[in-house]
């Protein structure tokens, strides 16, 4: 387990204290299952955001990215279960 020393504005401790509160109450490692719950919940938001913008620039490329590829049918039919991102 990792510690981390942070700093933040005081009206953020505050506000993020009182919800910590009335969503789990007081107690011993309430604050820091809270901040890890958030920091959770932002590496998500990141990879999800990732994941977006690396589909959107593949969609931007569309078909003609396949321009000089050569294929058949049968290789398309093949391909079309194994298809990952």
């Amino acid at each position: 387990m990792a510690t981390i020393t942070l700093n933040v504005n005081d009206e953020i401790n505050k506000e993020f204290r009182n919800i910590v509160k009335l969503k789990f109450g007081e107690g011993k490692g309430i604050l820091g299952k809270a901040i890890e719950q958030a920091i959770k919940e932002w590496i998500f938001e990141q990879k999800q955001k990732e994941i977006t913008e690396r589909q959107i620039k593949t969609m931007k490329q569309g078909v003609w990215s396949l321009k000089n590829y050569k294929f058949n049918r049968g290789e398309i039919y093949e391909k079309r279960g194994n298809i990952s991102c």
